[in-house]
């Protein structure tokens, strides 16, 4: 009769969330953004070359830099000769130019100094490109001032490009190619989609006990049904509607960037990219990353999906269940949302806790603060994620987990003798003193 009951409210938290105006929208709008997060980058360097090059004046008093100022699509550098910077700057509004660079006369170091003058701020591009330039321009003059034979080989020679391939053995002695940066990818995105949900999740749990108290709804519902029996169908319906949305979420987002794709013309705007671009050749580039791209493919390809996976849905119901049941307590201790400030940041804090926790433990995953991080429930889901990439033993994944479980069951517990006491509390805002007797009573 009690597990028909729980069921009773779990479907009625899933109707009344999913017919809201907020759920629908969040659920539309959200795919939408996430989708725009992924598409917007791609148009904007799809599209962010300029119609015509900007024509920018040089005056090379130098005589040695102007061979290096390259032109391209985007910047033309014209080299003035028989005009000063300062003629040119004066009669700036009758030019054709985006700006005029002045390059001084060598000093007793051998060494230039570069004015620039302009309408409008030079964006970074070209400010950089002017400085990379000139300094190279400055750097191969001096080199040759030194009079040794075959310069440019001996450069060329003493330029060294090491590679460093890793690789992990496993209990067969046998080896697969590792990359660091892919766990680190995977744990981060894992933990941090954990604490978002935990925290955005067991929010909703609360204000929707806090919302049927004010209301008293909960004085009707409570008549029939056990105080612990509306604590956990409402934890558990709320939790499915968490993974109703997120399976939308994925589902959307992943159509309307594969449609936005297609329709906004990407591959074709990419491809042409890469058929103008002068910077460095596209053979040079297939060349220098294609061991890596192969190492990158294999290492995917190594990576322990179905167990991220698994672990990711595992630490992400059991967190939630235990900080919901938390949040759950804290709304039935209070009247409205201003007074859950002081009850509610001992149980942020711990979230926050794991967010650091998870950062250090990209870097030391086995030192003894990542490997409690990983046990203690309270940060276990975001750190544990962080260390499972890099592969975890068996036991410490179990205890990880059976500790978790256990102290989601103690939680429960003592949230539910919270929550019978102060579901029926009205008018006065309780202290931890006040909270301590409800868990003797």
């Amino acid at each position: 009769m009690g597990k028909s009951k729980i069921s009773v409210i779990i479907a009625r938290e899933f109707a009344i969330r999913v017919k809201k105006k907020s759920f629908i929208l969040t659920t539309l709008l959200t795919p939408i953004l996430f989708a725009a997060l992924m598409v917007v980058p791609g148009l904007i360097a799809a599209y962010s070359e300029e119609d015509e090059a900007r024509k920018i004046a040089v005056v090379d008093n130098s005589g040695v830099v102007m061979p290096y100022m390259q032109s391209d699509s985007q910047v033309e550098f014209c080299q003035i000769v028989g005009a000063t910077v300062e003629e040119l700057k004066e009669g700036f509004n009758n030019l054709d130019y985006f700006a005029v660079v002045g390059i001084s006369a060598m000093d007793s170091s051998k060494n230039v100094s570069v004015v620039t003058y302009s309408k409008k701020q030079l964006n970074m591009d070209i400010k950089g490109r002017i400085s990379r330039n000139v300094e190279e321009a400055v750097e191969q003059h001096k080199l040759q001032g030194y009079g040794i034979p075959q310069l440019e080989e001996i450069m060329e020679d003493i330029e060294s490009d090491v590679k460093l391939s890793t690789y992990t053995l496993d209990e067969s002695g046998e080896e697969k190619v590792s990359k660091v940066e892919i766990f680190m990818v995977i744990g981060y995105i894992a933990s941090f989609l954990i604490y978002m949900f935990i925290f955005m999740f067991g929010s909703m749990v609360m204000r929707s006990v806090i919302e049927e108290k004010t209301t008293r709804i909960i004085e009707v519902i409570v008549s029939s049904v056990k105080p612990f029996q509306i604590m956990m169908g409402k934890i558990i319906g709320v939790a499915s509607v968490a993974l109703t949305q997120f399976l939308i979420w994925i589902v959307f987002t992943m159509l309307i960037v594969t449609v936005a794709g297609q329709a906004l013309g990407l591959n074709e705007a990419a491809q042409t990219m890469s058929s103008v671009s002068s910077e460095v050749p596209v053979a040079e580039i297939t060349s220098a990353m294609q061991d890596d791209g192969d190492s990158l493919l294999q290492a995917l390809k190594d990576v322990n999906y179905v167990q991220i996976i698994g672990c990711f849905i595992i630490y992400f119901v059991l967190g939630y269940l235990l900080y919901s049941s938390m949040f759950a307590a804290v709304g039935a201790a209070v009247d409205n949302e201003a007074d859950t400030q002081q009850l509610i940041l001992p149980i942020t804090m711990p979230l926050i806790v794991g967010l650091f926790l998870m950062l250090h433990t990209f870097q030391y995953p086995d030192s003894a603060l990542s490997f409690w991080g990983s046990v203690i429930p309270f940060t276990s889901p975001m750190v544990m994620m962080a260390r499972i990439a890099y592969g975890v033993p068996a036991w410490e994944l179990a205890l990880s987990i059976g500790v978790l479980v256990l102290t989601f069951v103690g939680m429960a517990y003592l949230s539910g003798r919270i929550y019978r006491v102060g579901i029926l509390m009205y008018g006065k805002k309780p202290g931890w003193k006040e909270i301590w007797k409800w868990l003797k009573y």
